[in-house]
């Protein structure tokens, strides 16, 4: 049976991270697929009944229903149940593969997975009929104690061994070449072993430099944070900023773009350290309200001597693309960023992969400002949008880092979005500066010994009256 066209082939994709389904999903439609995307298993059988796909393709793990789950409707479905079924698996242990032919799937593919390999599982399973219910046979299989009922045809279940199989080659070749790189570096240890000595005496003075030299570091970090909150009579600036170590990947900032224009963004890079830090600190550098060739924020009209306010979506699209994740090796970054206007208190903002901007209006309703986009880096073109909101008298806004809502506390249990607005709305009738330190003692509290897993950062504002 000769391939279909890619261009016919629908392909369902049911997967409840939207970063994963995002870049399966851009992956198969480069390919050539049709694709459709859906969060979780109950939304892709809807999806399925309503419009037939060519393929399904599920992770397991996902809320309201499985992808086992989801298999087993889909294939208990007479209409349904000849459409080619992929599983995106672990694949852990041996009853994972009694679990998928229980459920009927016709194929496994291991993550992480190549995606040439899955589009290749793919149109093999395009090119093999799967047979009707006439060849189905029903097994009682027991395993680990529990008891399973194969509902397969011959020819899935010999679509399911082979991909089993493939995954198992796969595997045992990158068993054979980590093996092949132990004997070498075990041959090499003897050598590294008379070196270490004398290394250690030379990372004991380097580790004492660079102790000096992280403090020196994060204190120029600390240096760069806001000196002062730009002074005006219609709003009013609180932040606080706490790293996790010495240097943080967080970064916020605070100013004037002219005389009616004020941005305020938060920054918040993947992981801790080092490199971290330096992408914050350059990425906070390019973020100043200084008029040049190359500024984010302000641009140069000709003919005139006011430059121009560059909007919050055009800034997030540039740092998109300057700040690539292949370039910069595998780092990337969320930022919440938005310009307030002083005279119609109009707020523009954008959000690339941060979390929600929270509006607390003066009568005392509080609101997360869903405005989700892809992180900075992820992808060449940036899929986000910019949004606005009319600020009234008495109004606050808080932008944060992801630090306070996944605050853990010793049993790994975070401290969540809800307990967060309610400590807002405790704030509310404080003092704008007196409701973010107490923010942020909450959130430091919550953990028994008072440290922080994550870096935090918290910028509020008000409009005076």
């Amino acid at each position: 049976m000769d391939a279909p066209n890619r261009s016919d082939v629908t392909v369902l994709i049911a997967e409840d991270s939207r970063i994963q389904a995002q870049i399966l999903s851009q992956k198969l439609g480069g390919a050539g697929f049709r694709v459709r995307v859906a969060e979780n298993g109950a939304v892709a059988l809807e999806s399925i009944r309503k419009e037939r796909p060519t393929v399904v393709i599920s992770d397991i793990e996902m809320p309201e229903m499985t992808g086992y789950e989801l298999c087993s409707a889909v294939k208990e479905d007479p209409e349904l149940r000849t459409i080619p079924f992929i599983l995106l698996s672990t694949l852990s242990e041996p009853r994972d593969i009694i679990r998928g032919l229980h459920c009927g799937a016709d194929n496994y593919v291991t993550k992480p997975y190549d995606p040439d390999f899955l589009i290749a599982r793919l149109e093999s399973l395009l090119t093999t009929p799967l047979g009707d219910s006439a060849d189905v046979q029903k097994l009682d299989v027991t395993m680990a104690g529990e008891n399973y009922t194969v509902n397969s045809s011959s020819q899935q279940v010999l679509n399911l061994l082979v991909s089993t199989f493939e995954n198992a080659v796969a595997k045992n070749n990158e068993l054979i070449t980590t093996n092949q790189e132990l004997t070498l570096a075990k041959e090499q240890l003897t050598v590294w072993n008379q070196k270490l000595e004398e290394l250690n005496g030379k990372l004991e003075k380097a580790n004492g430099r660079m102790s000096r030299d992280l403090n020196a570091a994060a204190k120029v970090q600390q240096s760069l944070l806001p000196a002062t909150t730009p002074e005006t009579s219609n709003a009013l600036f609180a932040w606080k900023y706490l790293p996790c170590d010495e240097l943080a990947g967080d970064f916020l900032n605070v100013f004037p773009l002219d005389d009616k224009h004020i941005a305020a963004f938060v920054v918040d890079v993947i992981g801790h350290g080092v490199a971290s830090s330096l992408l914050s600190v350059t990425i906070g550098r390019l973020l100043t309200p200084h008029v040049t060739s190359s500024s984010l924020l302000l641009q140069s009209v000709e003919g005139s001597d006011k430059p121009r306010v560059v909007p919050p979506l055009e800034v997030a699209q540039e740092l998109n693309r300057r700040f690539q994740m292949a370039e910069q090796n595998g780092l990337y970054f969320t930022m919440s960023y938005g310009i307030l206007n002083i005279e119609t208190l109009e707020f523009r903002h954008v959000s690339a992969g941060h979390p929600p901007i929270v509006h607390v209006s003066k009568s005392g309703s509080l609101k997360a400002l869903e405005n989700w986009g892809m992180a900075i880096g992820w992808v060449d073109e940036l899929e986000c949008s910019e949004h606005a909101i009319q600020l009234q008298r008495g109004d606050r806004l808080y932008l944060y880092s992801d630090g306070v809502p996944e605050a853990m506390d010793p049993k790994s249990k975070q401290f969540g979005n809800k307990q967060m607005l309610e400590v807002m709305e405790l704030g509310r009738r404080q003092p704008l500066n007196d409701s973010v330190i107490l923010l942020l003692d909450v959130v430091q509290r919550w953990g028994t010994d008072g440290s922080l897993k994550d870096d935090v950062s918290i910028l509020g504002m008000e409009i005076a009256g």
